[in-house]
């Protein structure tokens, strides 16, 4: 098989590759259009999320076997499509799925504990205690919503921690695990006091978190996103800030990002709503990290070569 690369991953992958016996193209630097007008040459396509892969795309990819995406996902692909093409599709919510748990975890201590506010003011030569007073998780409702390899690991984190529960909710049904038990969303919004989202970006879960959801909570609530950021539309998320209903909130990512997920900057004009976020105490960022450790990494890598292996050689 001639496998095409077209973004930089562990060399693991193009190593044992090699050992199957498949041919490794590299190319990170052509155009897509570039790419689309060679990919028919290949049997393989191996990519993160460095461009979309759509109907065009794809017919012009008349011997592809096989896409391995080194994420959690796959809606950087149209699915459908390829599926209906005979395409084998290998995604890897399997090898990120713990580094996601240990960043929503720590995200959430850090919002508890104020530590970056905190940090910041003790750096700046300000020693205040009481306006740095944390909370413990001790006691708390965690609310999960998308209980699958993310979800799952995060539940998993936190066992140990005393919370009163964690509980989940899904569409699909029976996901609940000793880890977590599954509700409806009547019961989610009844007694969570930590909202965490772990769901695929879809078109049921782009825009899901919005004022009229968010003001069925009966109490106010914390809300973690490392999954995606079009799952919460900002401008509702900053008022319900401002208003208490939301007491902080850990994003990992972003509505704003680019598909790639790079230059977030790029433009002059940053929409209000990020401003606000970027200057709130009451709000962690990150740059779409969770699930992107050095152990990922090679996780990523090994699970999605694992997949293509079990369906073409074993």
């Amino acid at each position: 098989m001639k496998v095409l690369h077209v973004d930089i991953n562990h060399p693991l992958i193009i190593e044992q590759f090699s050992e199957l016996g498949f041919q490794n193209d590299e190319d990170y630097t052509s155009s897509k259009q570039e790419i689309e007008n060679k990919i028919e040459n290949y049997d393989g396509l191996i990519i993160r999320s460095r461009f979309t892969i759509d109907s065009q795309f794809l017919e012009k990819a008349k011997n592809l076997k096989f896409i391995g995406r080194l994420g959690a996902g796959l809606e950087n692909i149209d699915i459908k499509y390829a599926k209906s093409l005979g395409i084998f599709l290998a995604a890897a919510p399997e090898g990120n799925r713990n580094a996601v748990g240990e960043h929503a975890l720590g995200m959430l201590l850090s919002l508890f504990n104020k530590l970056n506010k905190a940090d910041r003011e003790v750096r700046s030569g300000k020693w205040d205690r009481e306006g740095n007073r944390g909370i413990e998780l001790e006691g708390k409702v965690v609310g999960i919503i998308g209980y699958g390899n993310m979800g799952k690991a995060f539940a998993k984190k936190l066992k140990g921690f005393d919370v009163n529960e964690v509980i989940c909710y899904d569409i699909q049904g029976g996901v609940e695990d000793e880890n977590a038990r599954q509700v409806g969303i009547l019961e989610l919004q009844s007694r969570t006091d930590v909202l965490s989202l772990h769901v695929p970006q879809t078109e049921h879960t782009v825009g899901m978190i919005h004022t009229d959801f968010l003001e069925k909570f009966q109490k106010p609530i914390w809300i973690l996103n490392t999954a995606r950021g079009k799952c919460i539309q900002t401008i509702d998320l900053v008022q319900a800030l401002k208003s208490g209903i939301v007491l902080g909130a850990g994003l990992d990512v972003l509505e704003y990002e680019k598909a790639s997920f790079e230059n977030m900057f790029s433009e002059d004009n940053l929409p209000d709503a990020f401003k606000y976020l970027i200057h709130s105490d009451q709000v962690i960022l990150s740059p779409h990290v969770a699930g992107w450790t050095v152990e990922s990494k090679i996780k990523l890598a090994q699970t999605v070569v694992d997949k293509i292996k079990a369906k073409f050689i074993v």
